[in-house]
């Protein structure tokens, strides 16, 4: 009883904080003639709600592409449809035609916000609590992990904040993971499926679910690791004086099978109106792929755009080449956890995978977007009552990493108190600050591998600690400088530049950390249902 009472002042607590930084401004509010995420997402249920399906994605006279065009999976727009006839019947005038665009009242704000608040209650809470209720652990460090969890800043700074839905997309991967986790792979494929037709930036995951799906089956069923001792009388008989190797393989064969029957249902019945003719599915595409929007955009805290301090990238290389650059380096970083995770697919391992494959995504590939990196921050989170310091110390980056958006936005005040608050929680509840041994950092087995060519090999808890606090530090300073003092004429775009450069160089440390972490683990052992 004392538990679940926990949990319910949690959740109050939670929501609370959600509903409290939704009453701050929403990206763009008051600023034609484009405003921003807020009316794109009004722009598409008015869209949806007005126009023929077959016209969403294509430039008409009734949808100017370049007026927030929708550019995210046919999931999105249903989901926006459904919006749309909600606010409909409240006021018509909130999605009309043409006359609707940049509408602005409290009404609506209201309308549009409780829609993000439904989206988290209803997907993504729901997940979290149910990923939490499975970790192994004593009650109090599983009610504390929730509590961080739910009150990442990041998360609630960009839904609640600036405004968008990424509670759906993330929300159905972890249901995605728990079906993994239950060994049900078929509710897990289809959970991913419809996190991929939501947002395409999904695929970020879906490299380490397609490994884990791969090896899992693989470990399973042709190496003797599936229950074979009891068949059915009928193929025990068809199957006499057969290779029981030959059984194993036809077994892998009709897993596999199902697997991709369910994928490719899934992807059908999301499609399906886009399916009637390769016209409509090739714009589709198009519009979720734009290659010609070139390498990045704005300032984000990824290897291109830090690069191109020193050296222009995006007027030295040809937009093909940027292409074929950035596939080739985030294939290369994302290599090693995916073999990995095939030969050795074990349930922390694709957490790691998940973690490694996300960044190498966020700092090697074609046109990302600072907000991307939340795709990272979600595996983190479902590491963070296992490394609690390094997965604090990740979180607060990425949310620093938005902070010239959340700054343009007028959310530095709901920054600046979530972001001490999930610090202060962290440190006090889960210890994050006190967990620096080898042992919390789970870098036993790295160690020791060094130590056999350099003995003295050790990482000093002190420095680690030192090396947290001077981070902070000079988050601190730089959100302060950012927010207070203006930048010299000659250059405008000087502090994002600082945090994308400080950002890059912390996440390509996290990634070679979450890299080690995973290409050290132990050989592969019997699935287990608890996460640890």
């Amino acid at each position: 009883m004392e538990r679940w009472s926990l949990i319910t002042m949690i959740l109050a607590v939670s929501l609370t904080v959600r509903w409290t930084v939704s009453l701050n401004p929403y990206s763009g509010a008051g600023k034609p003639p484009m405003f921003g995420d807020y009316e794109a997402q009004r722009h598409w249920q008015e869209i949806t709600i007005n126009l023929p399906i077959h016209q969403w994605y294509f430039n008409t006279s009734s949808n100017n592409l370049k007026y927030w065009g929708l550019d995210y999976p046919p999931l999105t727009a249903y989901h926006s449809l459904i919006c749309a006839y909600v606010a409909k019947s409240i006021n018509p005038e909130w999605i009309s035609l043409h006359t609707s665009r940049g509408f602005e009242s409290l009404g609506h704000k209201l309308f549009m916000r409780a829609t993000v608040f439904v989206a988290d209650l209803v997907v993504y809470i729901p997940a979290i609590l149910c990923y939490i209720h499975h970790c192994e652990g004593p009650e109090r460090k599983k009610v504390s992990s929730l509590l961080c969890v739910l009150l990442y800043p990041g998360l609630i700074l960009i839904d609640h904040g600036h405004f968008q839905y990424n509670s759906i997309s993330l929300g159905l991967a972890v249901w995605g993971l728990l079906g993994l986790l239950f060994d049900r792979v078929l509710f897990g494929s289809v959970a991913f499926c419809l996190a991929l037709n939501y947002k395409q930036m999904e695929l970020y995951h879906a490299l380490p679910f397609f490994c884990y799906l791969l090896g899992n089956s693989l470990k399973r069923d042709l190496k003797g690791e599936g229950d074979y001792s009891v068949l059915d009388p009928y193929w025990r008989e068809a199957w006499e004086g057969w290779d029981l190797s030959a059984y194993k393989v036809l077994h892998l064969m009709i897993r596999l099978i199902k697997i991709a029957l369910i994928v490719l249902i899934s992807f059908a019945c999301c499609w399906l109106p886009y399916l009637t003719s390769f016209q409509q599915s090739l714009q589709v595409l198009q519009r979720l792929f734009p290659v010609d929007r070139g390498l990045f955009e704005d300032k984000v805290g990824n290897v291109w755009c830090s690069l191109s301090v020193i050296l222009k990238v995006k007027k030295v290389l040809s937009p093909l080449t940027q292409l074929w650059l950035s596939f080739a380096a985030t294939l290369l970083t994302l290599l090693p956890t995916c073999i990995k995770l095939t030969i050795n697919p074990t349930l922390n391992g694709f957490k790691l995978a998940l973690v490694n494959c996300s960044l190498s995504f966020f700092l090697f590939s074609f046109q990302v977007h600072e907000k991307s990196i939340l795709l990272a921050a979600l595996p983190v989170l479902l590491l963070l009552h296992e490394i609690p310091f390094m997965a604090t110390w990740f979180l607060l980056v990425s949310t620093f990493s938005m902070f010239p958006l959340l700054l343009k936005d007028g959310l530095l005040l709901p920054y600046t108190v979530t972001s001490l608050a999930f610090l202060l929680i962290t440190t006090t509840l889960l210890s994050a600050f006190d967990k620096v041994s080898l042992e919390d950092l789970q870098l036993q087995l790295f160690s020791q591998g060094v130590r056999r060519y350099i003995p003295q090999f050790t990482i000093p808890p002190q420095f680690a600690k030192l090396t947290f606090l001077l981070s902070i530090i000079a988050m601190a300073t730089l959100s302060m400088i950012s927010a207070t003092l203006s930048p010299p004429p000659q250059l405008p775009d000087l502090f994002p530049v600082l945090v994308s450069l400080f950002s890059c160089i912390h996440f390509l440390i996290f990634l070679m950390y979450f890299n080690i972490l995973h290409l050290s683990e132990p050989l592969y052992q019997k699935h287990q249902r608890k996460v640890k």
